[in-house]
């Protein structure tokens, strides 16, 4: 490493401690604040901070490497994505921020859920906290590979001591400065996340003479590469567009919409979130398209396609810009590594300890236990991700649909149907959950292939659980009158835009 990208990465890793310092003087007295920055959180960063914290490394190594190998046709991803993002923010961001409220200040998905159908039981929340846990212990170790890959491909460090590093200044500011330290780190790493996305595609796409020149020489390369259909079969583009459906069950990212300020904030947060991800996405893709260009008339060799944002951040640039787009990288893989982490110590503190264990324990108890769940959940993560051999796009799609179909048709029938009951709750998580494994673990095949390899896992894991839920629902035992008023106190707190407390 030269010594000006060393002083670029040093002066990153110093502004997200001291951001970490700040919070953690500013609002960590209560698990509330710790765990959900007290729902204070302005529109820009509630909106940068889902948008960081949803991208992660992929977004400048996954995707740009899937782009650099097969051509346009892999953007399917995020054409997917961005739809997934609108219809999150209109059909879930306004009345989770409500119903949270209204239904005794849930402050985790869990806890919503068990407050939502007031089950005295605590099963839908052992079940949905077990699902949050397994997943994001797989979903954080995914982003400590690219952390690994990131300094290994730029620095020819030890894969390893890349990972731990990573992981390291992450959990420093994670576990003192809690969620307002992960949401204003998050705002930082969109804003430089946005710079560099916006930076590497416009520099590489001038050096190589321009658009029209950068299109013949992909087409060069490949006559089909720029199609967006090349390659591709139907369900190859369903499976890549489905990615939009995970966005109703990611905690990670829904949290924000609970922690946005207001819920007139709403509005503003979709517009900035959208705009954000609409410019990123685009350049994550022209950083695919245009590498090859770049790499190809270069006569370089590219070992890892996932490394093509760290190439040309290198041999494109100064070492004092070259060292800050490299913090892009780290802002993208940090900011989510933070997220899943604080989600996960969310969970093992409010529904495992807090629940099953010391109902009555102090504010600065459950902080601490809070802060040590954190720690553990990245010590297993970090384990998981010793297998240098690991696909970001591959951990980060399994998660991700796994989070996608468990919760995702759990979440959107809780906001919008009255008649969802606590049973069709517990059969939609659990039936999304298993489906996606199975698919993903099955011992048979689909025309010789996997199951996955066919059909992303979500599309069937998310179809299941919407047929459990609804008809676990329609033919179990109806909703109480205490669940059908507490839907009804949300409805009047939406239009009225006055949260009142659930009827007893």
């Amino acid at each position: 490493m030269n010594v000006e990208t060393a002083i670029s990465l040093g002066a990153y890793f110093v502004l997200m401690l001291a951001i970490g310092l700040y919070a953690w003087k500013k609002s960590t007295s209560s698990v509330s604040e710790f765990m959900l920055g007290g729902r204070q959180l302005p529109p820009a960063v509630a909106a940068l901070s889902a948008g960081a914290s949803d991208m992660s490394g992929w977004m400048l190594m996954g995707l740009p490497g899937a782009v650099y190998l097969a051509g346009l046709s892999a953007a399917w991803i995020a054409v997917g994505l961005l739809v997934g993002a609108w219809a999150n923010y209109m059909l879930v961001a306004p009345r989770l921020r409500v119903y949270t409220e209204v239904a005794d200040d849930a402050i985790t998905i869990p806890d919503y859920l068990e407050k939502r159908f007031d089950d005295k039981s605590r099963r839908l929340r052992v079940v949905a906290s077990l699902v949050i846990v397994i997943f994001f212990t797989l979903y954080t170790s995914a982003g400590l590979v690219a952390g690994g890959k990131l300094f290994e491909a730029s620095f020819g460090y030890d894969y390893r001591f890349g990972l731990i590093l990573t992981a390291g200044v992450v959990l420093a500011y994670t576990l003192f400065g809690g969620f307002l330290a992960v949401s204003l780190t998050d705002f930082v790493q969109g804003v430089i996340m946005f710079a560099a996305l916006v930076l590497v595609p416009v520099v590489t796409i001038a050096n190589l003479g321009g658009w029209s020149a950068t299109q013949a020489a992909v087409t060069e390369i490949n006559p089909e590469y720029l199609s967006w259909f090349s390659g591709v079969t139907l369900l190859g583009v369903i499976s890549s567009l489905a990615w939009g459906l995970g966005y109703f069950g990611q905690p990670h990212i829904i949290v924000r919409f609970m922690a946005v300020r207001s819920v007139k904030d709403i509005p503003a947060t979709r517009n900035i979130g959208l705009s954000w991800m609409l410019v990123t996405v685009v350049g994550s893709v022209l950083c695919g398209i245009c590498g090859l260009a770049y790499v190809t008339q270069a006569g370089l060799t590219l070992a890892d396609p996932e490394t093509i944002f760290i190439v040309l951040s290198q041999t494109l640039f100064n070492p004092y810009v070259a060292g800050f787009l490299l913090a892009a990288i780290l802002a993208a893989i940090m900011s989510t590594i933070s997220s899943q982490l604080l989600v996960s110590s969310s969970s093992l503190t409010e529904d495992f300890y807090k629940t099953f264990f010391r109902r009555d324990a102090s504010q600065s108890e459950l902080v601490l236990v809070g802060r040590l769940a954190t720690l553990a959940v990245a010590v297993v993560a970090i384990g998981l991700a010793m297998d240098r051999s690991s696909s970001i796009l591959s951990l980060v799609g399994n998660a991700w649909a796994g989070f996608g179909a468990a919760f995702g048709p759990v979440i959107l029938l809780s906001l919008h149907w009255r008649k969802m009951t606590r049973d069709g709750a517990l059969a939609g998580i659990t039936a999304g959950a298993i489906t996606v494994l199975v698919w993903l673990y099955a011992p048979f095949t689909i025309g010789g292939q996997s199951p996955s390899a066919v059909v992303y896992e979500i599309i069937p894991g998310f179809v299941v659980a919407l047929i459990a839920a609804i008809a676990v629902s329609r033919f179990g035992k109806p909703t109480p009158a205490q669940v059908d008023a507490g839907f009804d106190a949300m409805l009047a707190a939406r239009q009225g835009g006055k949260i009142a407390a659930r009827p007893t």
